[in-house]
């Protein structure tokens, strides 16, 4: 899972990436709402968390949230700022937000709430989404499932396994799961990314993942109901 935080605090920034990280999310950072949007325009990424008073002014993450939702930008929004006010809230609820939290906050609380809304955005009432094969990605703990059992994965691997499985049917290319996979790494080979492929095809299934030919991956095919 990729977010972009938009936090004009480096050291708060660092400590939330260090903290996401460690659940094996992906954190980009924009310490001002201009290079957020950028960013947001550039790259595809499963949430936003934006603080609402950046550089560019007191309302600078509302106009930014705004300037998004114009373009017909679905990505989920968690505001996270130290505004707690009623009006506050509304604005950023009503300029395109999905939820709202306010500093100081509970690392538990914005996990489960990250997790919600990605919930969410894919329309699915639990942390748990059927995968290919018969398991099951568990959100909350980080973990491949079957048969209610976790299958021992890498962190790397289970992080290329949550990438494919939270947008089935997208294709990846090498370079994209790199980014994605491997943030911030910019020497790895995209031979490394078949490497892991392999290794998973090896552990869940010959058919869990696909090669899109020309292309790269993306997760294999869901069994039809009978």
């Amino acid at each position: 899972m990729r977010i972009l935080l938009v936090e004009d605090d480096p050291r708060l920034a660092a400590l939330i990436a260090e903290g996401l990280s460690d659940d094996g999310l992906m954190v980009d950072h924009a310490p001002n709402a201009a290079i957020g949007r950028g960013m947001a325009e550039l790259e595809a990424y499963d949430l936003l968390i934006l603080d609402v008073m950046l550089p560019e002014g007191p309302q600078a993450g509302f106009e930014l949230a705004r300037a998004l939702r114009n373009r017909r930008d679905k990505t989920p929004i968690l505001f996270l700022t130290a505004r707690g006010d009623v009006d506050s809230k509304l604005t950023g609820l009503d300029t395109g937000g999905d939820d709202y939290l306010t500093k100081p906050f509970d690392f538990r609380e914005l996990r489960a709430r990250i997790r919600a809304l990605v919930r969410r955005a894919r329309g699915e009432a639990t942390n748990l989404i059927p995968l290919p094969g018969g398991y099951t990605l568990d959100l909350a703990a980080h973990q491949v499932l079957k048969d209610g059992q976790p299958v021992p994965l890498t962190p790397r691997e289970y992080a290329l396994v949550e990438c494919l499985g939270l947008n089935p049917g997208r294709a990846y290319s090498r370079n994209s799961l790199i980014e994605r996979v491997w943030p911030g790494e910019s020497e790895v080979d995209t031979k490394v990314v078949d490497v892991y492929v392999s290794s998973l095809r090896r552990k869940l299934g010959e058919d869990f993942i696909e090669t899109v030919r020309g292309l790269g991956y993306r997760l294999g095919r869901m069994e039809e109901s009978p």
